[in-house]
């Protein structure tokens, strides 16, 4: 489906095979003699046939059509490669432009990306047999874009003009380490990639590349709250026409969450996130932690950890460092 959101600006829906979220809302927006793609989908024929399709639909040509990864995740870069030649301009943040080609195969099969994510899966407490099924299961496995990319790197306050539009790139860290954002500084309204998202909670995850992922994310969530934004455009779900109550509801999340947290750690000496992680009150048609999909508990656990690591961060927990795994206790 293609629709207009805001005069030249039309949203193409990509849909996402086997993911909860269903579908992405990847924008174009048509200019004088230059368009902007934001976000792509995965590399899956299903998502290369909508997207062709839509692109098709608005008369859109790609070689005259610039592209801007608002983060890492293969939902959003996955299908880079099929749209973009060696002459096109492919815009992202430094760090998640290094962590896109880090999810790409090496010579042995295996990514840098998907390694070090193992690492820390062993090292917060997973079970060795669900660290590989939850690999082996991973979206940034099979539906990376399967070569490295050149990207262009946009920073803070960076401006990007497409037709009548002129957008100022906003960092965002948070939901992925180099998440960003674009601002209409006219219009006023903000191209907020996964960083907002309507009904849905954004996951913020632990990775090796971000120290305090959950710190990252509030912290960006208040800046975006003291902006003038008449409305948000996500990457999933509706338009978000408020939305500071919508940062509101996020922040009002993530502190009933981290109370839970300090609950949980409250009822043992100390626990590590996998452990923490089957105690949380999920919002999930599973009745138990162990009818969890193994996907789901590695999402879960990475979220566990990046509370244990903000309340760290906060004085209210501590790090024991053992030699295979890492614990949390109150302070």
């Amino acid at each position: 489906m293609v629709r207009e959101v805001q005069p030249n600006i039309y949203i193409i829906e990509v849909p996402l095979p086997g993911n909860p979220l269903t579908c992405l809302n990847s924008y174009l927006i048509k200019g004088k003699k230059r368009n902007l793609l934001i976000d792509t989908g995965l590399n899956h024929e299903e998502c290369k046939k909508a997207m062709l399709e839509g692109l098709a639909s608005l008369n859109v040509k790609l070689e005259e059509t610039e592209i801007f990864v608002t983060h890492m995740h293969v939902d959003h870069s996955g299908l880079i490669p099929v749209l973009a030649n060696d002459l096109t301009k492919v815009y992202c943040s430094n760090l998640d432009a290094h962590l896109i080609n880090c999810c790409v195969p090496n010579c042995t099969g295996t990514s840098e990306f998907l390694n070090e994510m193992q690492k820390l899966l062993l090292m917060h407490g997973f079970p060795l047999g669900e660290v590989y099924q939850a690999i082996y299961e991973h979206p940034a496995r099979e539906h990376n874009m399967g070569k490295v990319q050149l990207f262009h790197i946009v920073r803070e306050n960076d401006l990007l003009q497409v037709g009548d539009y002129k957008f100022k790139c906003v960092g965002t860290p948070g939901h992925s380490p180099g998440h960003m954002c674009l601002y209409e500084i006219n219009e006023k309204f903000l191209i907020c990639g996964d960083h907002i998202l309507d009904e849905i909670i954004p996951t913020v995850k632990i990775t090796k590349w971000s120290a305090n992922p959950l710190g990252n994310y509030l912290d960006s969530l208040d800046k975006i709250a003291e902006m003038d934004i008449s409305f948000a455009l996500p990457a999933h779900g509706k338009t978000i026409n408020n939305v500071k109550a919508r940062v509101n509801e996020l922040r009002q999340h993530h502190e009933i969450r981290l109370n839970e947290v300090l609950g949980i750690l409250g009822d043992k000496s100390r626990m590590n996130a996998y452990q923490v992680a089957s105690k949380i009150t999920w919002d999930v048609e599973y009745a138990s932690w162990e009818q969890l999909p193994v996907l789901l508990k590695y999402f879960a656990g990475c979220v566990a950890a990046s509370y244990l690591i903000y309340l760290c961060n906060q004085n209210m927990a501590r790090k024991i460092d053992s030699e295979e795994v890492i614990y949390f206790e109150l302070i």
